[in-house]
């Protein structure tokens, strides 16, 4: 499994040879193994992608992500089939439990809820209203605490005019963000075998990543943490590279101090084994450390 972030932000030719991803810039050529990549994110609409190159990409299971004309992650690749993948893998999944899946859903946003109490304890924000919420969650949340939480969290941690989904330099980049950590669930997903398609909450027709979705949601929490240090008024390339090297973000993994993308794959293998039925239970702990590397939360970008 692969661990680079190449990040394209220029004109460029993207090309593969001898095992090799080469990229070609009016600043010179580089070389990268193929086998060392886990995300290929192209940022600009000036680079040209051989197919020799996507196809490399996609076998050895990196993603490449193309972003919009607003700097948006748009689309990226989904290979057609995966090494592990076989037809009683999938009928599995489309037999998960549903005790099971409400059990994992209810630990997911158990957890989720408690990593935003941490965000604002670590910013030295009363919470005294979001662990009262906390305390309301049912086995499913079938009283959507996750959603009363939210609408309490966001004005905490930004302001009390913030509203999610406008469109602000904000809200830009905690999509970003949240664009980046969804592609990187999503390859595990794929990595261990199983389609990012069937969830075990979110079941829209029209998302390809309704797992990926589901599996997210304890994690959310580390892009909001960096995004509410930072000060930008836009969604600059140095933004951008901030949220897509929290990937290297240390912190604490069912405590085991680990970095993101390591904790990822082995969060993703718990929660498909625990609906697979190949373990009985699933532990599910995110914690913040109190001192947050400098490379990572800066105050500035």
């Amino acid at each position: 499994m692969g661990w680079r972030s190449v990040i394209i932000t220029q004109h460029a030719k993207i090309s593969y040879s001898s095992r090799q991803l080469v990229v070609q810039t009016r600043d010179g050529t580089s070389q990268i193994p193929i086998s060392d990549i886990q995300i290929v994110l192209i940022t600009t609409l000036s680079a040209v992608v051989t197919t020799a190159a996507i196809a490399a990409l996609t076998s050895s299971g990196a993603k490449v992500i193309f972003s919009g004309r607003d700097g948006q992650p748009i689309c990226e690749t989904v290979g057609y089939y995966s090494g592990n993948r076989d037809a009683n893998l999938v009928q599995t999944q489309i037999d998960w439990n549903d005790g099971k899946k409400k059990i994992l859903w209810t630990k997911l946003i158990y957890q989720k809820i408690q990593m935003q109490i941490q965000v604002c304890q670590l910013m030295g924000i009363e919470c005294f209203a979001l662990k009262d919420e906390l305390e309301k969650l049912e086995i499913g949340d079938i009283t959507n605490r996750e959603a009363v939480v939210a609408h309490k969290y966001f004005t905490m941690v930004f302001d009390n005019y913030f509203v999610r989904h406008q469109f602000d330099p904000i809200n830009a980049a905690l999509n970003y963000g949240y664009s980046i950590l969804l592609s990187a669930i999503d390859r595990e997903i794929a990595a261990n075998g199983y389609l990012t398609q069937f969830g075990i909450h979110h079941h829209s027709e029209g998302n390809d990543f309704n797992l990926g979705s589901d599996l997210m949601e304890p994690f959310r929490p580390i892009i909001d943490f960096w995004v509410a240090h930072q000060k930008f008024n836009e969604l600059t390339p140095d933004v951008k590279y901030g949220l897509v090297d929290l990937l290297n973000f240390e912190f604490k993994y069912n405590d085991e101090k680990t970095i993101l993308r390591n904790a990822l794959t082995k969060h993703v293998a718990n929660c498909v084994n625990f609906l697979s039925e190949k373990r009985d239970e699933v532990t599910i702990k995110v914690e913040l450390t109190d001192e947050v590397p400098n490379n990572a939360i800066n105050g500035h970008v």
